[in-house]
């Protein structure tokens, strides 16, 4: 048998460096949010080397960016791989931006060697993965999937009340072609895991093998604004005080499907805001993950009830599933290509379950998907200390790479 190919190691660790300049933080970290000018400046950065590779680059009406290697029979199915280029604010330089520089790297080096391969490859880069400017989050690729309508994502507001479609506009990433799933012989995610696992077992590649479900909820909780000093404590209604009741039963939930279950407040706003008034309302999210369905709807279930129980506090609820995606069970045959790949390659390997929500969750949906995780640091994500090792990122792209070239060449 012929010697896996590696990718050039210093090559996609200069790469590396240099995106994360783009949006860089004092920490050490990266905010490059979705469609913001830190993120046109990645997408231009990404087309230049894409063109300068000889490849040609696509963008469709939610900027999701195609980079296209062409393969000797274009009339059989691409094989797919990328990941993303948001960040969350204040994040660490590898989450998603890593398996798109390690799919660039891919292609670059069959560039280098002057492999041409059956099928075309892709790289894909897609529009708002993270969900921290617009939400919800793969908020593009389920739009490319068929979960959501182009309107819908198109018409999504960030804080400021600007729209998916107007910052495409204003960042010029609003193309022509529509955001509509193409047939694909295989898909790839490259990723870091963005948890403690493989790092602890001092293994170098996962193979995800599923991904949790997850659903996120909006709360609305209102009481009614008085004055500290005058109101007496049985005449409240205090929107904070049931907001750290909901807070509490939310981590009982977590506990209670323990292990595979999460449960987070994530985020809150209080009104007034002010240190002498008792609070009229509060706007809080909650998000529930686990890889399996039915514990999912029995988390929501207990959610419900702990937000009826809230009217013993005279307090108003208002709530709404705003997120839901069922729990992913990925391709076996993709599965089967990356783990022939790690063995090949002389890497250690394990099999796992994705904490975290990614694009190839929709993708698998609509095409034969596996994803990679490759360790990170204490397994610290969404952070400016997020980190990965050289060797870690050499050892991830060169799976990616010969698993690609595998699936890509079979007829």
């Amino acid at each position: 048998m012929a010697s896996p190919l590696q990718v050039d190691s210093a090559r996609l660790w200069q790469t590396l460096n240099e995106f994360a300049t783009l949006g860089a933080t004092a920490g050490g970290g990266v905010t490059r949010l979705a469609l913001s000018d830190e993120d046109r400046h990645g997408r231009d950065l990404l087309a230049t080397w894409a063109r300068e590779a000889g490849f040609r680059c696509e963008v469709d009406r939610l900027g999701n960016m195609f980079i296209r290697r062409a393969g000797s029979n274009p009339d059989l199915a691409p094989v797919l791989t990328g990941s993303h280029g948001d960040s969350q604010p204040l994040g660490g330089n590898y989450d998603g931006i890593y398996g798109v520089l390690a799919g660039l790297e891919a292609l670059r080096t069959l560039n280098d060697r002057g492999i041409t391969t059956e099928r075309d490859l892709i790289l894909v880069n897609w529009t708002n993965e993270e969900g921290a400017r617009f939400a919800p989050a793969m908020l593009a690729s389920g739009v490319w999937a068929g979960v959501f309508s182009e309107a819908y994502a198109l018409a999504r507001e960030d804080r400021d009340g600007i729209s998916v479609g107007q910052a495409l506009a204003a960042i010029g990433y609003q193309g022509e072609h529509p955001a509509a799933a193409i047939p694909l012989h295989a898909c790839y995610e490259l990723h870091i895991e963005q948890g403690p696992l493989l790092e602890a077992e001092e293994r170098d590649i996962g193979v995800v093998h599923a991904a949790m479900g997850q659903r996120w909820y909006e709360i609305n909780l209102t009481g009614f604004a008085a004055h500290a000093g005058t109101t007496p404590m049985d005449l409240r209604r205090d929107a904070l005080c049931a907001f750290a009741e909901l807070t509490l039963a939310v981590e009982a939930i977590g506990r209670r499907f323990a292990p595979d279950g999460r449960a987070t407040v994530g985020s809150v706003q209080v009104t007034p805001n002010s240190r002498n008034v008792v609070p009229s309302a509060v706007f809080c999210t909650v998000e529930f993950r686990h890889p399996e369905t039915a514990a999912l709807v029995a988390m929501e279930a207990a959610l419900a009830e702990a937000l009826d129980g809230l009217s013993a506090r005279r307090i108003d609820v208002a709530w709404e599933r705003i997120f839901d995606y069922a729990p992913v069970d990925f391709d076996k045959g993709c599965i089967a290509r990356i783990e022939q790949a790690t063995r090949e390659l002389g890497y250690s390997q394990r099999r796992m379950v994705s904490g975290a929500g990614h694009d190839a969750c929709y993708v698998n949906r609509v095409a034969p998907t596996a994803m990679i995780f490759i360790p990170c640091e204490k397994g610290i994500s969404h952070n400016e200390a997020e980190n990965i090792t050289p060797q870690w990122a050499e050892r991830g792209a060169n799976v990616l790479l010969n698993t690609l070239l595998a699936a890509a060449n079979e007829r």
